[in-house]
């Protein structure tokens, strides 16, 4: 079994009057760690899947006297798939207020569902996580550093879902499930949703622009669509954890380039899946946008299991200077150029250097790249 970060990271906020909230797309490993939780707990444990129509109703529309009887003297209380029990965070709002001696932890794969029902009753009751898929931290803890180096060009084209890590044999079938049956269907089963057609089609599009600016008008135009559609299309791939936006950064130079956008994907194996893309590396065109988008979603990974908070950015000038990601923490700037082969040399603009706060200037390269994802 892979040891997960957020293991020890939940373990930590245990019973500290606040609900803990696990969110993340489907299959990434949210309901394996709760089974871990509920395995290593020295507490008595109330489990309930929302997936069973008993226990949405259960957790429906219920009062402090219902709860207390369902609870009982259980002192772990741990939901599962939470999103789907309406209103869903009143009902953890009376548990923390009114049971400071039990500690409740629910997860959820659909984050705008989820979210949208927990922000306002559970403002300042909760802690609330996201889990990716697997880690290269992760994969050192379980494996050890060989095992992290030997299968490295693997999941930069399979990606890092754990079914992927532990039955590599498998790994093409298992994506493309996963991208037909599970990663969608949470953004699917809105009713407001009425062209899944186009969500292909823009996924596609995404999928051959990793590492450029990406313009709302220009897919409207090449997908046959309205721009307002496109920008909620994006906002809820983003809401399900299938893609995340990076904003250029343009604060001090009249060159950058303002209301700059580029999309990655929190997976590679689901960007190849989308355009059915497994040739091996030494056979691909791509390499250079496989490496960033990885090494990018794997600092994310990083930065969030350690609590280490920053705003993240790209910087590009009308001068074709370029920077592929910016991190800003407490007024400096850490600047990231990502190459697949070591031996290119790399030159930061001096425009970016002498306009910033430059804490440290960074070439990420397979050879080096494990030390920034360190703590």
């Amino acid at each position: 079994m892979i040891k997960r970060k957020l293991e020890e990271v939940i373990a930590n906020q245990l019973f500290k009057g606040k609900a803990i909230i696990l969110v993340g797309p489907q299959q990434v490993g949210k309901t394996t760690l709760l089974r871990e939780f509920i395995r290593r707990s020295d507490k008595q444990v109330l489990s309930l899947n929302c997936d069973e129509p008993e226990a949405q109703t259960m957790l429906t529309n219920t009062n402090v006297a219902k709860l207390q009887t369902i609870i009982g003297n259980n002192e772990l209380v741990v939901i599962d798939e939470a999103q789907k029990v309406d209103n869903i965070g009143l009902t953890l709002k009376l548990i923390v207020d009114n049971m400071p001696d039990v500690q409740v932890i629910a997860t959820g794969s659909s984050a705008f569902e989820l979210r949208n029902s927990l922000n306002e009753p559970l403002t300042g009751r909760k802690f609330e996580y996201q889990m990716y898929p697997v880690s290269c931290g992760e994969i050192m803890d379980t494996y050890g550093l060989f095992e992290e180096r030997r299968t490295l060009e693997n999941r930069l084209i399979y990606g890092s879902y754990p079914d992927i890590i532990m039955h590599p044999e498998e790994a093409r079938r298992y994506l493309t499930e996963l991208t037909q049956s599970y990663l969608y269907k949470d953004i699917l089963s809105l009713d407001s949703l009425r062209k899944p057609r186009l969500l292909d089609k823009l996924l596609q599009a995404l999928a051959f622009q990793v590492g450029s600016e990406v313009s709302t008008n220009e897919l409207a135009r090449t997908l046959q669509t309205d721009g307002k559609t496109i920008d909620k299309y994006i906002d809820l791939l983003e809401k399900s954890y299938v893609i995340f936006r990076l904003g250029g950064l343009s604060r001090n130079l009249r060159t950058e380039l303002k209301r700059a956008k580029k999309i990655y994907f929190y997976d590679n194996g689901v960007r190849n899946a989308i355009i059915q893309q497994f040739a091996p590396v030494n056979l691909r065109n791509d390499m250079g946008v496989l490496w960033e988008n990885f090494f990018i979603a794997e600092r994310m990974k990083r930065n969030h299991y350690y609590g280490l908070y920053c705003n993240r950015y790209f910087w590009r000038t009308t001068l074709q200077q370029e920077i592929d990601l910016v991190e800003e923490s407490d007024g400096e700037m850490t600047a990231f150029e990502m190459k697949w082969n070591p031996a290119k040399k790399v030159l930061f603009s001096k425009s970016f250097t002498e306009a910033y706060n430059v804490k440290e200037t960074i070439t990420v390269t397979p050879d080096n790249y494990l030390e920034y994802l360190q703590k």
